[in-house]
């Protein structure tokens, strides 16, 4: 008599139990994910956006165009749910999408001036096609599976260093000195050395809060970690007035706003959704146009491989060939992400390191993306009460995410210094540089160099040497361009 499978539909389809999770740790993974990077809905439209053409740090493209900040806002949140949900149902991975950070600025800072928005977005679509062809033709994949095992936790370390650094410049522990270019320390502490504004103080007790609910192995610790310090900061404002930031005040909250909003609802405006152009290729010299889709290619590419490679370590999901299963579903996705950030303008959209956060706290598949992408999606409509969430108090969860990825360390044999100084040039790089392309590219070139130097050639793997050429190029794209003018 064949036993009756007593499984619901959702873990049948999910395989929640085969992973050894629950759909409570899903949706309480989902959701901490979503709160821990649901900032973008805020920092996108602040990087690519602006609130008026006559501010003087709107970001302008070449015909003197901008991007109005509440409908990048719509955008980002309705391509985020869209591909999140994808995500989960087509890779059954709780990897989270969205806006990614680096792309955006360099459209805004670099291409944008050059072309209009729609023409910037048109360049982003290229480059998630070009992607997703690269996935198609398994290019990809073998990409990723010919990574070394130490290169891959390697990865993973840097990652959570550089989560951890995102949460402490966020949060305002860490920021820049005013006067970096006359010293030597490019950053320090607080506000002259010390934790001198508010929403820096509600940070700590925060991260000491999360803290404490984690090492107690408390259900949904990063969660109420998150929640609490929400409360915090909404007293904590009530009484002191810090106000927002701003960019004026380093003293206030540095994005969103812990107050009870006086709306809750609101339509999106869904304006710019397929307002793209292809005319840069006509616009400027087709050499340049090609350096600037490599560039975002090559960022792209790796900033979502090592992204995954992370991710999946921590969620124990990793074979024991160190092959991640159905990784090319998942990188299909990804490139599919690209494109559709870039037709709907809200800059290209990769899997987020924040999706972290939600492993920490037990998510292992795809149900805990749908929760996320849910939740983005409804965003769109409650942008006003998720602003009432300061960046502070997600910050915490970062910090504490990045102290979990940090054990992946010991699966590095840092005896064979011919591994070991490749994998900490990837684990620095990260953080220091800001850019989960340059550690991986810093990491790749130092591995193949050594590897051949000492003999060791025939165990890199081909493709490690077309990568390593790859980010030679990638290093060296403004000499290269420079010299082309």
């Amino acid at each position: 008599m064949v036993a009756q499978d007593t499984r619901s539909g959702f873990d049948r389809l999910f395989k929640i139990s085969e992973r050894g999770s629950t759909t409570g740790r899903e949706i309480r993974g989902g959701l901490v994910t979503f709160v821990t990077m649901a900032y973008i809905i805020v920092l996108n439209p602040l990087i690519i956006g602006s609130f008026s053409a006559g501010d003087a740090s709107a970001h302008k493209d070449v015909l003197g165009g901008i991007l109005p900040a509440n409908q990048v806002a719509a955008v980002t949140a309705l391509v985020a749910g869209v591909l999140t949900i994808m995500m989960g149902l087509i890779a059954q991975y709780p990897f989270a999408i969205a806006t990614g950070l680096g792309i955006n600025s360099l459209l805004a800072v670099t291409i944008a001036p050059q072309v209009t928005w729609p023409e910037a977005m048109g360049l982003v679509v290229v480059e998630g096609l070009i992607i997703v062809l690269l996935v198609l033709t398994g290019f990809r994949t073998a990409v990723f599976n010919a990574v070394p095992a130490a290169l891959k936790s390697a990865i993973a370390v840097g990652i959570g260093l550089f989560i951890s650094f995102i949460g402490l410049v966020d949060a305002g522990f860490v920021r820049r000195l005013p006067d970096a270019a006359n010293t030597t320390v490019p950053v320090g502490l607080g506000i002259s050395g010390s934790i001198a504004s508010w929403p820096t103080a509600v940070f700590v007790v925060g991260l000491l809060l999360t803290g404490i609910l984690v090492a107690k192995r408390v259900r949904g610790g990063i969660l109420l970690g998150v929640l609490g310090t929400t409360v915090v900061a909404i007293v904590v404002e009530s009484i002191v007035h810090a106000g927002p930031s701003m960019g004026t005040n380093p003293k206030g909250w540095n994005l969103g706003y812990p107050a009870l909003p006086s709306k809750v609802v609101g339509l999106p405006d869904l304006s710019l959704v397929g307002d793209v152009s292809f005319g840069a290729w006509t616009r400027l010299p087709v050499i340049t146009v090609v350096l600037l889709v490599f560039t975002l290619v090559l960022a792209d590419f790796f900033d979502a491989m090592g992204t995954m490679t992370g991710l999946a370590q921590e969620a124990g999901q990793l074979g024991k060939d160190g092959q991640l299963p159905r990784v090319g579903r998942a990188l299909f996705v990804e490139g599919l992400a690209g494109a559709a950030g870039g037709f709907g303008s809200a800059s290209s959209n990769t899997v987020f390191i924040e999706s972290a956060s939600g492993i920490a706290e037990g998510a292992r598949t795809g149900l805990a993306n749908i929760v996320t992408g849910v939740l983005f999606i409804a965003a769109m409509f409650f942008t006003p009460l998720y602003a009432s969430v300061p960046v502070e108090a997600a910050a915490p969860a970062l910090v504490v995410v990045g102290a979990l990825m940090i054990r992946q360390v010991k699966e590095i044999d840092f005896t064979d210094f011919s591994v070991a100084l490749p994998a900490f040039l990837t684990i620095v790089v990260m953080p220091f540089t800001y850019s989960i392309a340059n550690g991986i590219g810093a990491g790749f070139i130092s591995y193949v160099v050594i590897q051949a130097v000492t003999g060791r050639a025939r165990k890199v793997h081909p493709l490690m040497w077309i990568i390593a050429l790859a980010f030679v190029a990638y290093f060296a794209v403004g000499p290269i361009q420079a010299a082309l003018r």
